[in-house]
């Protein structure tokens, strides 16, 4: 027994001798472990051949896994090695190089002292990912945190706008517009960032607040393409010259070129208050085409029921609601910030036009336009009083191009107006139905006198091309959409927030203002009488002296501005190019009528019983001589006329200069404007070419004392 009790003691005592040799060995290999390099460190402190993972938690007590829980927490990881960019990067700097390499520096600049225009200034692009940087280890050089960031832009900016696709050559560059080609931008000098943003403005103001640059794409149009470092670097410089005007840059696409990658950017100016860029098209077609549902689909942002839902927040009367026809010219606004994203939808309701213009960097105003041939009448008068950049013409697939609709689009050719068109109702469609409606727009699209070429957008890279060549007229773009199942309609939201200006608002601001009147209402409470109407040129002021004419004695009245409106928000002055509403101090109702102008004294208006045109006749059953009557449409003058001289006589297309004379009352005229005459349907186009100023009324004149209601031509 005590044999045993001694062995056992002795055995015990051998034990702990063990287990006190294996702690001090454990803890000598690992104070020998730590003071390798951290790349030297071994995964763990055991030999190789133990395959015990000392990370894992040890099986035993609780207490004990507790204890070594808090161990590893406690423990720090090795810091990583710093890791070297290749040398085929652009950032790569040896360090006995005898020249510096030119690189980017996308860090902040330290000195408060640094000029505004100075390219060492860190850009919003580097600003918008330079927040992920902050883990970054302290023993990295300078180069390599650029190279991070230039890595972080790439995956950001490029990647999800890149897709495998050979971007098409491009016409050569020209001087005027605003559309510049930059095979590369490398991070320049003062001077020559100076010139970069100089030249920057110039495309701007040359697209009414707004630029398209192709970066990686040659002077002749040639898209050479530039690697992923280089067009990252090129963007970066980009969004500096951008934001030294103001602007931010949205990137449309990003394609293919012969030797790298070749992107296609957008450049706006960012919104503020009474300023921003308004553009308008008119909404034309045959009746129950979908304008009005099409309208309040993109104004509203909501699809349709299929059952007239969408058309009834556009609609101004009872009686269009009760017959789902518009009668009278409507306006609704589409807005568009600097980015590109629509306004309108931004809120949970319904925002008013004041709202979406105070927020927006762009303004789509359309004119909705009627579509029944017996408000013909009222459609010419918004095509012509109006001023659109565009007319969009809208088809049913199902109808096909009936009716109207022809007529309306020798409308927008007579006025040289580009014309886009949108087929709707593709969902309820059959295929063959479809077939023969495209097959007949493209005959009348092609046929002599219009001469385009129509074309269905599909993608985004058809939308951009098409946006590029619609200021050309040699195109007709098509869209299928379904206002109920939302076909498309993203493409055509795309079109139009891409579509430029075809006018230089900027250079017309600049001259003395005219504007055209083309609505009245008569008596606002707490106001007076407000008139509304196009600026076609100069600026109108509060307090601001005109005069505004003619009355039915051919006279100007001097008047003067109380109030401003545009798009509903007051306003102290409007440039040319707005839709304005002004209310005018001490004027009678009897004074104003549609159809008016309101001009700067310092143009001398005059008005004019007689003026002289060429004309061109579309379509005529008989001849055309002397004494013939029709309804002139000129500027927002509306009214019947009488051929008082004629060169030859006239028939279906031919060719004339002929001697207009008012009815009933003079108007105002100015040379080069455009006009329609028609008797029901139009009949023939021309351009003023001579006012006759010192003309008599005709002798079949009714004299204003029989009480002829202005504003209400005998038509």
């Amino acid at each position: 027994m005590e044999n045993s009790l001694v062995e056992y003691g002795v055995a015990s005592v051998l034990s702990l001798i063990l287990l006190i040799l294996t702690i001090v060995w454990k803890r000598s290999s690992s104070s020998s472990s730590s003071s390798l390099p951290p790349s030297l460190v071994p995964p763990s402190s055991l030999p190789a051949d133990d395959p015990v993972d000392q990370s894992a938690p040890k099986k035993g007590p609780k207490n004990n896994r507790r204890r070594a829980a808090r161990s590893n927490s406690q423990k720090t990881p090795p810091p990583p090695s710093p890791a070297l960019p290749p040398i085929s990067s652009p950032l790569y700097r040896p360090s006995n190089a005898n020249q510096e390499v030119p690189s980017l520096d996308l860090s902040p600049s330290s000195s408060s002292s640094s000029s505004s225009s100075s390219y060492s200034v860190a850009s919003p692009l580097d600003r918008a990912v330079s927040s992920n940087d902050h883990g970054e280890s302290s023993s990295s050089s300078k180069d390599d945190a650029a190279m991070t960031k230039t890595d972080r832009i790439i995956a950001k900016y490029i990647t999800p706008f890149y897709k495998p696709i050979k971007f098409e050559a491009l016409a050569p560059e020209i001087e005027t517009g605003n559309v510049e080609y930059k095979l590369k931008l490398s991070p320049p000098c003062d001077e020559r960032f100076e010139q970069l943003v100089s030249q920057m403005q110039y495309r701007i103001e040359e697209g009414n607040g707004e630029a398209i640059y192709e970066i990686g794409v040659e002077d002749h149009g040639s898209p050479h393409g530039l690697l992923d470092n280089d067009l990252a670097f090129s963007l970066d410089v980009l969004t500096t010259m951008a934001t030294n005007l103001g602007a931010v840059i949205n990137i449309l696409r990003i394609r293919d070129g012969r030797e790298g990658k070749v992107a296609e950017v957008l450049i706006r100016k960012q919104s503020k208050h009474e300023q921003y860029s308004e553009m308008r098209v008119a909404i034309i077609g045959n009746v129950d085409a979908g304008k009005s549902t099409l309208l309040g689909v993109l104004s509203r942002g909501a699809l349709d029921n299929g059952r007239g839902k969408a058309r009834a927040t556009v609609f101004r009367h009872k009686h269009e609601i009760e017959s789902g026809r518009t009668s009278d010219v409507s306006r609704e606004v589409l807005g568009f910030d600097s980015k590109g994203d629509i306004v309108n939808y931004s809120s949970v309701r319904a925002m008013s036009s004041s709202e979406i213009c105070e927020s927006s960097a762009k303004v789509v105003t359309f004119v909705d336009l009627a579509g029944h041939e017996k408000y013909l009448r009222t459609t010419v008068f918004g095509l012509t009083g109006n001023c659109p950049d565009y007319a969009m013409c809208v088809i049913a697939s199902n109808n096909g191009v009936i009716g109207m609709t022809k007529e309306h689009y020798h409308l927008t050719l007579a006025l040289k107006i580009p014309c886009f068109f949108v087929v709707t109702k593709v969902d309820i469609c059959p295929a063959n139905i479809l077939e023969e409606t495209l097959t007949t727009l493209r005959k009348m699209v092609k046929a002599p006198g219009s001469n385009r070429i129509p074309t269905i957008l599909n993608n985004e890279d058809e939308v951009v091309a098409a946006v590029r060549n619609i200021p050309t007229e040699r195109i007709a773009p098509i869209f299928l959409v379904s206002n109920v199942s939302g076909t498309n309609l993203e493409l055509l939201r795309l079109f139009l927030n891409l579509l430029p200006s075809r006018k230089d608002w900027e250079a017309l601001s600049q001259q003395p203002p005219l504007l055209y009147v083309d609505n009245i209402f008569p008596m606002v409470s707490g106001v007076g009488i407000v008139l509304s109407g196009t600026l076609i040129q100069g600026v109108m002021s509060v307090n601001q002296n005109l005069m505004l004419g003619p009355d039915e004695f051919g006279k100007f009245i001097p008047v003067t501005i109380k109030s401003i409106h545009t798009n509903r928000i007051p306003v102290n002055s409007a440039s040319a190019g707005h839709s304005v509403s002004f209310a005018l101090k001490k004027i009678k109702k009897t004074s104003v009528r549609k159809g008016q102008v309101l001009v700067d004294p310092s143009l001398n208006p005059q008005s004019t019983w007689q003026f002289e045109a060429d004309v061109f006749v579309i379509t005529h059953s008989t001849t055309i001589n002397q004494d013939y009557e029709a309804v002139i449409h000129c500027g927002c003058a509306r009214q019947t006329a009488t051929i008082r001289h004629v060169d030859s006589v006239l028939r279906a297309n031919s060719r004339g200069r002929v001697r207009f004379q008012f009815k009933y009352r003079p108007e105002f005229i100015a040379v080069g404007e455009r006009l329609i005459f028609r008797e029901g349907k139009t009949k023939g186009i021309g351009t003023v070419v001579n006012v006759l100023y010192d003309t008599e009324p005709p002798s079949t004149h009714l004299h204003p004392d029989h009480k002829i209601r202005p504003g209400h031509p005998k038509n």
